[in-house]
């Protein structure tokens, strides 16, 4: 017998504003749009987002079904800015893979 247990989460139920609140921004970059041809859309969320918020956001503002969420938290660079160390800030990325027949237009908005 595992000795880990599977606790089974509750799906989040969220509001219209607060499907706005977890997609912040389509990624428009060159990578992001060959991706698009395998049916998958890249966004920009928030740092403590999970997987299952970005799904439920994702269903429920573009009505669309999403078959996989992979997500990526981004290091923020340390740059330069006049003369001085910085630090740019840490963001994360979902990349939502689409069903079949299920597309997204990012360049239209919602």
């Amino acid at each position: 017998m595992s000795r880990f247990r599977f606790i089974p989460r509750e799906w989040p139920k969220l509001s219209r504003e607060a499907m706005y609140d977890v997609i912040l921004s389509p990624v428009i970059t060159e990578k992001a749009t060959m991706a698009s041809e395998h049916n998958q859309v890249t966004f920009r969320v928030p740092v403590d987002a999970d997987k299952r918020a970005v799904k439920v956001a994702v269903e429920g503002l573009f009505k669309v079904k999403v078959t996989a969420v992979n997500t990526i938290l981004v290091k923020g660079k340390t740059k330069r800015f006049r003369g001085r160390p910085g630090q740019r800030s840490d963001y994360k990325k979902a990349i939502v893979t689409l069903a079949e027949g299920s597309k997204i237009d990012v360049t239209t908005g919602i």
